[in-house]
């Protein structure tokens, strides 16, 4: 039987004819013949980074297990394109690229957005190569194919104060992650600071959920460097004022803010640090200024191993990403095989009740263990994939 750590099923490596742009494509796992996993473009993405993000998502698939849920885990997989997605090429790319894999996209790989796509503009790129959906390798495996597609196009539809819900689940749950940590320290949510690195789809909906809660977002961080103000940030004011990349325009900044470099958000005197935007933003290095007691992990691989331990070492948590940010993966999964319905009350219940468990059993794993909660993480997941596989086998 397989670990996480074991090598991928298929790793493949795609170069666009026209730009000479690459593309990859790792399946790690699959569960009843499929996997699941996002589609990224940034500027430097490579095929290790690929393999990692669809380990990750092996173990993210793998701790929602239920047995009597109605969605069953997937494999996982990943996608990334080497290319900024701001540059005049990447729709043409994207879409050489998504025609260039359509087998895979059409019996193996269910994907979606990740880093630098949003998914109207992976819908249009799916349908101008000839795909029929970004999930429609799923579909095989649906009772009522019909219906399961028409309850995800209703929650897709579905807009909370102007956001859509798909960009709110996934801030739901790591908002969540947060609160959950907080209480089993005892920590009041008055008075605790947050920074955020990231106001896109993931951080913005993030900090919104956590000024709701009555913590206080003390900074934010976009490509343009950190806004901050000690006595707190006017979320909504921010959010409001995002371009579709997550930056904030700032000529809605009100006096008390001060604007800072980019790097800022990580020295901040703030209890929790959201990492939500790029992988590898903490390193051996820029460790050493952080003042936090948590880093949530929002983004896919935002720490690297080496400055971890030495955030261990000082006694600063990190609350991985293969938890913290899967309910992103598990909402989209929930609404199509029927576990919820397409509405805002339900999802957000749903996901606070399924993210506070898993991040209450990751942590008391740790405590148990005497281990990290990545350490408790990957032990969850190696527990749980042997049974996965005993009762739907590895590739069928």
């Amino acid at each position: 039987m397989t670990a996480p750590g074991d090598a991928p099923l298929i790793t493949l490596t795609w170069t666009d004819h026209v730009t000479g742009r690459q593309g990859h494509l790792v399946v790690d796992r699959l569960v009843r013949g499929v996997s699941s996993g996002g589609l990224r473009m940034r500027e430097g993405c490579t095929v290790e980074e690929v393999a990692g993000l669809a380990r990750g998502m092996t173990m993210k698939e793998a701790l929602h297990y239920d047995p009597e849920g109605r969605y069953i885990p997937l494999g996982g997989a990943k996608g990334g394109i080497d290319c900024d997605p701001r540059d005049p090429e990447a729709y043409g790319v994207l879409v050489r690229y998504l025609r260039a894999v359509r087998p895979y996209v059409e019996s193996v790989w269910a994907t979606g957005e990740d880093l630098g796509l949003s998914q109207d503009v992976v819908d249009r790129a799916m349908a101008e190569a000839g795909l029929v959906s970004s999930i429609q390798a799923v579909y095989p495996l649906l009772d009522d194919e019909a219906a399961a597609r028409r309850r995800l196009v209703d929650a897709f539809a579905v807009e909370v104060d102007g956001i859509g819900l798909d960009e709110l689940a996934g801030g739901c749950g790591v908002a969540e992650s947060v609160l959950a940590a907080l209480d089993r320290e005892g920590v009041p949510y008055a008075g605790t600071r947050v920074a955020v690195q990231g106001l896109g789809t993931m951080g913005g909906a993030t900090a919104r959920f956590l000024a709701r809660a009555g913590l206080t977002v003390v900074a934010v961080a976009d490509v343009k460097g950190t806004i901050a103000d000690p006595r707190g940030l006017d979320v909504d004011a921010l959010l409001a004022a995002r371009d579709a990349y997550g930056t904030v325009d700032r000529g809605a900044l009100r006096p008390t803010d001060r604007e800072l470099d980019a790097d800022a958000w990580l020295s901040t005197d703030a209890e929790v640090l959201v990492p939500a935007a790029v992988s590898y933003a903490i390193d051996t290095d820029n460790q050493a200024g952080i003042r936090a007691r948590w880093i949530v992990e929002a983004a896919n691989m935002p720490v690297l191993p080496e400055a971890e331990q030495l955030l261990a070492a000082r006694g600063v948590t990190v609350l991985p990403d293969v938890v913290v940010n899967s309910g992103t993966n598990a909402w989209w999964w929930w609404t199509l095989f029927g576990d919820i319905g397409p509405d805002p009350d339900e999802a957000f219940t749903h996901i606070r009740r399924s993210m506070r468990t898993l991040i209450d059993r990751t942590l008391a794993r740790a405590e148990a263990d005497g281990s990290t909660p990545r350490e408790a993480a990957h032990a969850i997941v190696a527990d749980r994939l042997p049974v996965i596989a005993e009762r739907y086998g590895r590739y069928r």
